[in-house]
């Protein structure tokens, strides 16, 4: 039977190229490699959207951008899934939320519990979850801009994602482990951090599934 996997995250999973400004092409991100390294018998869908975050309205650049609002219509639309992967966080650390490491990680929690009472997994159980910490932020190309000291804040972010998740189901990769951002911007992944990660969380889903 085909197994399912929903990837949901920001800017770092539709792919956005920090050289170019532009998306990767197929095969490079991420979830692509994923797709490409597991075959036969998996479905990866890719849900990214750049500056998604995990609950917060964006003032700026839209409501539209809260991962809250979509994830409910989002999992019902691809059910039933067997395994739902976020990699959600790191626009939430922009200066203009003012919320701390902490609020990230249990932001994601909100996501986590709605998807565990989503019941869209196979035979209207929950998915298993995945949830892959943020890269941390790096030096940034525009140091007074949106991500006005997150820098300094994205340092707690394994710290208290570990924490809240400690006594969870809810299996935890921390991409700060194997990849970093980028040299460009500080804020996306190059094309080999996608490969890396890509590989990593192909061997986890192949223990997982």
């Amino acid at each position: 039977m085909m197994k399912t996997i929903l990837c949901y995250g920001d800017s770092n999973t539709w792919g956005y190229n920090p050289r170019t400004n532009k998306k990767y092409n197929e095969g490079i991100r991420w979830s692509s490699i994923l797709e490409n390294e597991l075959g036969k018998g998996f479905k990866v869908i890719t849900e990214g959207l750049n500056g998604r975050t995990s609950v917060w309205d964006d003032p700026i650049e839209g409501e539209f951008k809260n991962g809250k609002t979509y994830l409910t219509s989002c999992i019902h639309s691809h059910k039933p899934i067997d395994l739902v992967i976020f990699y959600l966080g790191a626009n939430d650390l922009k200066y203009r939320f003012n919320v701390t490491a902490y609020d990230i990680a249990k932001s994601i929690e909100t996501l986590v519990n709605i998807t565990r009472e989503s019941k869209t997994g196979v035979g209207e159980k929950s998915p298993k979850i995945l949830v892959i910490i943020p890269t941390k932020i790096g030096k940034l190309d525009e140091p007074e801009g949106a991500f006005f000291g997150a820098e300094g804040k994205s340092q707690r972010l394994s710290y208290e994602f570990n924490k809240v998740f400690e006594n969870s189901e809810v299996i935890l990769l921390d991409s700060n482990e194997i990849i970093k951002t980028s040299s460009i911007d500080g804020v996306h992944l190059d094309d080999e951090s996608h490969k890396i990660l890509g590989f990593e969380v192909t061997k986890i889903v192949k223990k997982i599934l």
